[in-house]
């Protein structure tokens, strides 16, 4: 999107106040349907800041994969579950957590001192015109997927692995 500089520049700080926003709704409302339609809004604001900056394709795949399966397939599944006899069990602080926790840090501070590090240059043309040309969406697409394939085949990997334990998880709570 070719936006005058100012109005760029509004544009993205509203979406990264909203994403930090909707972030803390994920984690600190105790109503799951309210959690989940919170993810929802930061997966769109996302698939927003990824149109503002000319990436088209992966805007679409955040929007259809994330917001259209994921986020859906998360809220059918906390609507499944019966809340109050999960709130009876209900612990404030428990290994499982402290473990997790213990995970989500350290990946943290991977993805701080890799991200850095890395050279995004010649990862996504951008067109100087309005328009993006058929031409430049397919040469887009086929570095998306050669860069899934060789550079990225690991994180590539273990996104995977988290959707599959995120899809597990939802189907134990539905059951119980």
């Amino acid at each position: 999107m070719d936006l005058p500089r100012p109005i760029h520049d509004i544009l993205v700080v509203f979406l990264e106040s909203v994403i930090l926003l909707g972030g803390l709704g994920v984690v600190l409302l105790t109503n799951p349907i309210d959690s989940a339609f919170s993810l929802g809004l930061v997966l769109i604001c996302i698939s927003l800041f990824y149109i503002s900056l000319n990436s088209v394709f992966v805007a679409a795949a955040q929007f259809l994969i994330y917001v259209g399966a994921i986020n859906i397939l998360i809220i059918f599944a906390v609507m499944f579950m019966n809340s109050s006899e999960h709130s009876k069990d209900f612990y404030l602080w428990t290994i499982g957590d402290r473990i997790t926790s213990q995970v989500c840090i350290s990946i943290f501070f991977s993805l701080m001192t890799i991200i850095p590090d890395t050279s995004w240059y010649g990862i996504f043309r951008t067109t100087r015109s309005n328009q993006i040309l058929e031409q430049d969406l397919i040469s887009n697409v086929q570095q998306i997927g050669i860069h899934l394939s060789t550079d990225f085949y690991l994180p590539f990997e273990l996104i995977s692995l988290i959707l599959l334990v995120s899809l597990i998880g939802a189907i134990t709570m539905a059951r119980q």
